[in-house]
């Protein structure tokens, strides 16, 4: 039983169904593991301990009388963006640090209907706004590999807890980078499927039309198994697309002989870290070797990409986050003097100084005067991004290359310089701008810290993504390596 942290979802899987191992005593295993290491990187918000059992008991009596989904018994991390029935669901923000959601979000019911156990709610930052973890009102996350460094934001909580092996899966959201940046951080595999392929019911919205939901994982196989459970059409969600789900596991094991790999010429500039650079060549060059062909590809407005986002998405912030105003529920400032006096002291003093930094910026792009300069331009660019794809996409079935431009940096390092930590997504922001989907692979270690590969289909090609991301794993064991403090 002592190795049981270190299996993937899939391995557990099996020994689940061998009976090796029981879910409670998997349960277990992994809420003690909690217990003991959680201190060093303050991954979790709340952890699940009783509800966790209760599912797991569940579990192993389905799987005795012959039932239960395909993930029964299986524990799981939910980032706490995710309305979750009878639990705490804070965005990582005092504002909701009081919030109990009376339902769950869709990913939540699917993921609890084929049997995942829950073992908590992961840190992340303040609704979503950051790439470091550090606007998070519960402190900042600490990467596995470096406790003096970042794992990554806005997930940073779900890839510092699977890879630290606290579970095999955790869910993330990715607003222009929040699943893949960390996973790139951490070593772990995240993907972020195609705009409308996962249900956004019940997950907070910071801005509405670039957040997707997804998972982190530490195989593109058990991203493949997550992802299956997670996606499909959702009648509540007015932007999930009815489209049918294929088998992502089954597509796993063919060939990538033929595939055309894209490489973005422009990825590859000054400000991406050589190191970095040469781990993600070297990552193409077994892609090479496996069959594939490369082509160099030119996508002319993504530089624009970042300045594009931090338009498009305050503007967004500004508008969703406008329900948070001391009445209904979440934080409500003590012995307001009248309603205007609430509303300001309830919003000023629950919302941290990032996310203030954004809804001004938001509304001010939103303004009268400065609407069509700054929110309609930046529309119209975004515009350009996706034809862009759209065009590469024509001659290519993927596009490869860096997710973030250097391994973890230290924390505090960037918290200061906004602009600065916003250029850590630059190579990440375009596939949400353009409602694609993406993946990150663990690709290799700088100076002991991993290094991760971006790839980018057209959309709905995740199983594409996920068939290349896996074969790439037969032929490397980069996704394999575990920081020494966790083993």
């Amino acid at each position: 039983m002592m190795d049981l942290h270190t299996r993937t979802l899939t391995e557990l899987a099996a020994g689940l169904e061998k009976g090796e191992f029981t879910s409670v005593e998997l349960t277990n295993a992994l809420l003690d593991r909690i217990a003991r290491h959680n201190d060093k990187l303050n991954a979790f918000v709340t952890v699940t301990t009783d509800e966790a059992l209760a599912a797991a008991a569940r579990a192993d009596t389905a799987r005795a009388s012959g039932s239960g989904g395909v993930l029964n018994g299986l524990p799981i991390i939910h980032k706490d963006i995710f309305c979750t029935r009878g639990i705490k669901t804070s965005c990582g923000s005092k504002m909701l640090d009081n919030f109990i959601s009376p339902y769950d979000a869709t990913v939540v019911e699917n993921l609890a209907n084929a049997g995942a156990v829950v073992l908590g709610k992961s840190n992340m930052d303040e609704f979503a706004m950051g790439s470091s973890n550090e606007t998070s009102y519960f402190g900042p996350v600490r990467n596995p590999w470096d406790l003096e460094r970042s794992p990554g934001g806005s997930s940073g909580g779900s890839s510092a807890s699977v890879a630290a092996r606290f579970a095999p899966a955790a869910t993330g959201t990715d607003t222009g980078g929040s699943i893949r940046q960390p996973a790139a951080l951490t070593g772990t595999v995240g993907i972020k499927p195609t705009y409308g392929r996962v249900s956004r019911y019940g997950m907070i919205a910071f801005a509405s039309s670039l957040d997707q939901a997804g998972v982190i994982t530490r195989s593109a196989e058990d991203a493949a198994l997550m992802l299956g459970v997670m996606a499909g059409f959702d009648e509540r969600d007015s932007t999930s697309i009815d489209e049918p789900v294929p088998d992502y596991v089954a597509g796993l094991g063919e060939s990538i002989e033929g595939l055309r790999v894209g490489i973005v010429r422009q990825h590859f500039d000054a400000g991406l870290d050589a190191e970095c650079g040469a781990r993600v060549k070297e990552s193409i060059a077994v892609l090479e070797s496996l069959g594939a062909t490369t082509v160099e590809v030119d996508l002319p407005n993504i530089d624009m990409s970042v300045p594009t986002y931090y338009v498009v998405a305050p503007a967004e912030c500004s508008s969703n986050l406008s329900r948070y105003d001391g009445v209904r529920f979440g934080y409500r400032a003590e012995n307001p003097e009248d309603l205007l006096d609430l509303y300001c002291r309830s919003r000023g003093e629950g919302f941290g100084d990032e996310v203030k930094r954004r809804i001004m910026t938001g509304t001010y792009v939103l303004s009268a005067g400065y609407y069509d300069a700054y929110y309609l331009k930046a529309q119209q660019v975004r515009q350009l991004i996706a034809n862009d794809f759209k065009e590469a996409f024509a001659n290519v079935d993927v596009i490869a290359g860096p997710t973030a431009p250097t391994p973890a940096f230290k924390l505090g390092d960037k918290v200061d310089d906004p602009i600065t930590m916003y250029l850590n997504d630059i190579y990440t922001i375009g596939a949400n701008l353009a409602g694609l989907p993406a993946i990150s692979v663990p690709c290799g270690f700088v100076n002991e810290l991993p290094v991760g590969l971006h790839l980018v289909g057209t959309h709905f090609a995740e199983s594409t993504l996920l068939r290349c991301a896996h074969q790439y794993q037969q032929h490397t064991d980069h996704h394999k390596a575990c920081p020494e403090d966790f083993q």
